[in-house]
């Protein structure tokens, strides 16, 4: 059974438990949630899907974004919340759908839809399991500017 996550990224993102996780290198809040959801636990089945919302539109420091098999979504002009609720009411198995989200309505709209939801503690306390006292984002080797230096010129390369 694969298992579909919905998040509320900015919920996370602002989380104080969060932010102390993710290490000073990461300038940007939203980058880390998807390398944490990268090397996370819950990550082990290849069949479960993921799915990062975050309120309002993308800025050009996302634009290159690469997530993997990681869905990342701006709500543009409806909010995230109300985003997260259409795709519950629309699944066809909400059975399957768990969304982590702190927001009480979205967690009770969440239950009458037949979904499950998680907090944002128990999500992030599902990932300290790895090592006690160890840091589960790795430190950044290279900035983010540098990345997207190295992804341009990876581009023109490989695209030209």
């Amino acid at each position: 059974m694969s298992l579909q996550y919905i998040i509320d990224g900015y919920n996370i993102t602002n989380h104080p438990k969060f932010i102390n996780l993710i290490p000073k290198k990461y300038s940007d809040s939203r980058l880390a949630l998807i390398q944490f959801i990268k090397i996370s636990r819950l990550r082990s089945s290849p069949n479960n899907k993921w799915l990062v919302i975050f309120d309002g539109y993308a800025d050009s420091s996302l634009d290159n974004l690469d997530a993997g098999s990681i869905g990342v979504v701006f709500s543009r002009r409806v909010s995230a919340d109300e985003r997260i609720k259409r795709l519950a009411e629309s699944a066809a198995s909400p059975k399957n759908i768990i969304v982590v989200s702190d927001d009480k309505e979205i967690s009770f709209f969440i239950r009458s839809c037949g979904a499950r939801s998680m907090s944002v503690e128990d999500f992030l306390g599902a990932k300290d399991k790895s090592a006690p006292g160890k840091n589960p984002i790795p430190e950044a080797e290279i900035s983010y500017t540098q990345m997207h230096k190295i992804n341009e010129e990876l581009r023109k390369r490989w695209l030209s």
